[in-house]
């Protein structure tokens, strides 16, 4: 029996992670849009007196997304995430970026 993996597109799984984060009484913003369909997504969390955490997607050994920080799960200055995120503009045109303001330091991302 073939199994077939029914994918959201990115569009529509950024308004909803937005959506999430106004629930949570965060602002989220997309500051890069890349493609609809099927673009991959950088996060930006923003905590103030902290610094910003990056999260990225990848796929797993079984092609399923995940999420990882590529930069260590340690705050960092915002030039040098904002250095990061230009850099994998650079590279992939298609990347969605969401910026996610979190004065709580509660923020995941999901799905």
């Amino acid at each position: 029996m073939m199994s077939i993996e029914v994918r959201l597109k990115t569009d529509l799984w950024v308004a909803s992670e937005i959506k999430r984060c106004e629930v949570l009484f965060m602002s989220a913003v997309v500051a890069h849009r890349g493609d609809d369909e099927r673009g991959m997504v950088l996060i930006k969390q923003y905590v103030h007196t902290k610094g910003c955490r990056i999260y990225s997607q990848i796929r797993d050994s079984d092609d399923k997304l995940m999420w990882h920080q590529p930069l260590g799960d340690c705050w960092l200055d915002e030039p040098k995430a904002d250095q990061y995120i230009a850099k994998q503009r650079n590279f992939d045109e298609d990347l969605w970026v969401i910026e996610v303001d979190d004065n709580k330091g509660q923020y995941t991302p999901k799905g």
